[in-house]
């Protein structure tokens, strides 16, 4: 039976240590984080707490100054939830945790007189784990009681920790099932992570496989004698990797990445690769300039000024980049399905085809041979390369996308040695790793010969699976209307980044019209299982009919994403939206229109038109007013400047938020909201969000009759701040025109102060402001900058 853990200690305030800490501060999770007292303080100093502190102080300085797309706090308020202290002075701190997790340098001596320390002082029957990556259980253990053998585990989490969302879970010798089942329960719920189930092998699962791909990458390069951009451009999207693997290892540091090599040839006396763990020699001569990759703004690539420079192996001098060309890549480009493109990409016969068939070939023999040695079947070796090194598709997935039946034969006919679990598993399944029937997924287990159900909580809901054994109510190119039971319907985006466009919109109103006209409905959710909840408006779609003049259908468009958004808002059956990853644009103003909201924590959102030479044209301006504005009463004699001040600078900079709780604080999610840290569990959740509301005897909310804005007066407060910051260089002349529309949109037009404003007079102004920009040339320079290069154009 699983226990419960309120509190946790952290044993070691380093980069991981750190880390942990604020993933549990991010989950609400109180915790203490201790380190050692610095070394070499004066006899002054060491009568000082916060010079005694400083290691720990440090660590959470750090996280709170953390800027850029790596922030391991969600938000800055959580590092109250973490208390810290030194481990001579408040190593008592811990016995009021349940879980003690230690994180300090990789030396079986400094852990063990670490665990010295801990058994005087922890409460019998707490957890005790060891993050360690590379050092076996039973060392670390030996000799100590048998109560703490029985509570001890290793708990190895992925850095960055927030981001990464594998927890390897290592058993010793003695230890309790209710002990893996806690922090199982624990991770998944709490935490938002994927459970690996490792044994105590050195590696573990994730890294035992990933180290080997690394490895198996260089191999093929230096026999296919391939350059480093060419190895990217094959090894990142076109093989279901989420990023190349040479660009990985500069953003991991190329002294870490040689320190595993080395570490891993010690370790895997046994491994029949172990050969091919060995530094290269590029890669020593790297280490040894300590060009370690971006920490050091440079590695195997790096920039001078514009220029993009790579390593070239052989003559070990920078060249200038080149990108590869070729039809397998540019096909694999174009292929949105990551099962189709590596089918595509290992039986296309050039260099790249056959370069990716020999990884693949040798990866997928490698994981199979591993089975029973470090973990016990597929699923945890599939899930660790996903959850920890971020594949699309893990090695037995990727078999099964290629077929099993035919690259076995052509791995036998090039002479690759195949085992024999393979060959019994094609003779006795269905010729497949998995299999779905009924809308569950089943794996074949090679120790049992046959297939058994993957395992899932009855909480996680997975659409794929779902839509298998149900079809849908309606369907059309970019979206599906679902009925996931109990008298919820699901409408699903699955348009190409799931842009916004006419099917949606669409999809979405003859959504709300079931629901409305029917008694079997209770509810509606708009969410999907894609990559991102939605990227915002079909960009491609508005730019190409803007450069032929062609503004019908787009002010169509514009008027019926109005129309949807609103109908959402005022159902009177309860929408809740589950957003989650990017949500920008007009998949902001989705989730804006909903009445209630279940959000993934990892929710980038934000009304970003401004980027693309626009301004939010579904309603966003008009709902982002009323949120600024609700809690004051229309009588009340306030100046509103300063709250549309507010929401002014959130457009106009294009603000994005970090996570959904900085979606929070931007007013894009209410207080009354959801957020939830395990994706797996959203849909779930929303759908009792949804019924929830409706058996508590839903109303919908209330249409504001109007808002009192600032008018003609605060249009030209604007326009004056604007003109100062065009002369100081801070905006172009085209950001302030966009910047005058959008503030004329935001005081309401042309009218006194104090005017009242009703939703459809915004709603009209912002769809006027939206056309007036679609046409001109700047815009469409912007929108071309966005689909060619992702970047925005500051014109």
């Amino acid at each position: 039976m699983a226990r419960e853990i309120k509190k946790v200690a952290i044993i070691g305030a380093g980069i991981m240590g750190s880390g942990i800490a604020a993933h549990l501060a991010n989950a609400g999770v109180p915790c203490v984080l201790l380190d050692i007292v610095p070394p070499n303080l004066t006899e002054a100093e060491k009568a000082k707490r916060e010079k005694r502190n400083a290691f720990a102080q440090g660590a959470i300085d750090n996280l709170v100054k953390a800027k850029g797309n790596i922030q391991p706090l969600m938000n800055k308020r959580f590092a109250k939830y973490i208390t810290i202290g030194n481990l001579e002075d408040d190593l008592e701190l811990v016995k009021d945790c349940d879980w003690v997790l230690e994180v300090v340098v990789e030396r079986l001596d400094i852990k063990r007189n670490l665990f010295d320390k801990l058994i005087k002082v922890v409460k019998p029957g707490t957890i005790v784990s060891s993050n360690t990556s590379g050092i076996a259980i039973k060392p670390m253990t030996e000799g100590y009681p048998n109560w703490f053998q029985e509570n001890f585990c290793v708990t190895h989490f992925f850095n960055p920790v927030r981001y990464m969302r594998l927890l390897e879970l290592v058993p010793g010798e003695k230890t309790k099932p209710e002990v893996l089942e806690t922090l199982a329960e624990f991770g998944e719920g709490k935490l938002g992570k994927g459970i690996v189930y490792a044994k105590d092998t050195p590696n573990f699962v994730g890294n035992r496989i990933g180290v080997m791909a690394i490895m198996g990458v260089i191999q093929g390069m230096v026999e296919d004698d391939l350059t480093f951009e060419e190895v990217d451009a094959v090894t990142g999207q076109p093989m279901a990797h989420k990023s190349p693997t040479f660009k990985t290892a500069d953003m991991v540091g190329l002294d870490t990445i040689g320190h595993i090599i080395t570490n891993s040839y010690a370790q895997l006396t046994n491994d029949d690769a172990r050969e091919i763990l060995k530094v290269p020699d590029w890669l020593q001569h790297l280490i040894d300039k300590k060009a370690f990759g971006n920490k050091t703004k440079g590695g195997i690539f790096k920039k001078e000024g514009k220029a993009k420079l790579v390593l070239d192996r052989k003559t070990l001098q920078y060249r200038e980049v080149q990108k590869p060309k070729a039809d397998s890549l540019k096909r694999a480009k174009n292929t949105d399905d990551p099962r189709q493109r590596i089918k595509d990409m290992v039986y296309t016969d050039d260099k790249y085809g056959r370069f990716a068939w020999k990884l693949t070939a040798r990866g997928s023999l490698y994981a199979v041979q591993r089975i029973g040695e470090i973990c016990d079947d597929i699923v945890n070796i599939d899930n660790a390369m996903k959850w920890g090194y971020a594949w699309d598709l893990g090695p037995f997935e990727v078999w099964d996308a290629i077929g099993v039946k035919e690259s076995v034969a052509r791995m036998k006919k090039e002479g690759f040695k195949v085992p024999a679990v393979v060959d019994t598993m094609l003779a006795k399944s269905e010729g497949s790793w998995y299999v779905v029937r009924e809308g569950k997924k089943f794996y074949w287990d090679v120790k049992a010969t046959a297939y058994k159900p993957v395992p899932a909580k009855p909480q996680y809901f997975f659409l794929d699976l779902y839509k298998s054994a149900h079809e849908p109510i309606k369907k059309n190119a970019s979206a599906s209307l679902i009925n996931i039971g109990d008298g919820v319907a699901l409408v699903e985006f699955h348009s190409k980044m799931n842009a916004i466009d006419d099917d949606i919109i669409r999809m979405l109103l003859d959504a709300v019209d079931m629901v409305e006209t029917s008694k079997d409905w209770r509810g509606l959710v708009v969410g999907n299982q894609g990559e991102n909840f939605s990227v915002g408006a079909n960009l491609a779609m508005i730019m190409m009919l803007a450069m032929g003049g062609d503004f019908g259908p787009i002010e169509m468009a514009v008027r019926g994403l109005q129309q949807a958004n609103g109908r959402l808002h005022y159902s009177n059956k309860p929408v809740v939206a589950a957003p989650f990853g990017m949500v920008l644009g007009g998949g902001c103003e989705i989730l804006l229109g909903a009445d209630a909201v279940c959000a993934h924590a990892e929710l980038y959102t934000g009304l970003v038109e401004i980027g693309a030479g626009l301004i939010p044209g579904g309603g966003g301006n008009k709902e982002m007013l009323i949120r600024y504005l609700e809690n004051i009463p229309a009588d009340m004699k306030l100046d509103r400047f300063p709250f549309v001040q507010r929401v002014f600078e959130q457009i106009a900079m294009a603000k994005v938020s970090l996570s959904a709780y900085e979606a929070r604080d931007m007013k894009i999610l209410r207080t009354t909201d959801r957020i939830v840290m395990n994706r797996d569990e959203q849909i779930t959740e929303a759908k009792k969000m949804a019924i929830g509301l409706f058996e508590g005897g839903y109303t919908p909310p209330k249409k504001p009759d109007y808002l009192i804005l600032p008018g003609i007066p605060g249009v030209a407060t604007f326009e004056t701040g604007l003109y100062n910051m065009k002369m100081g260089g801070y905006v172009t002349e085209y950001e302030t025109k966009i910047a005058k529309k959008l503030a004329n949109v935001l005081c309401g037009g042309e009218v006194e102060p104090n005017t009242p404003v009703d939703e459809d007079r915004l709603l009209d102004l912002e769809r006027e402001a939206f056309m007036s920009l679609v046409g001109e040339p700047k815009t469409i320079e912007r929108m071309q900058s966005l689909l060619s290069s992702g970047k925005p154009l500051r014109n």
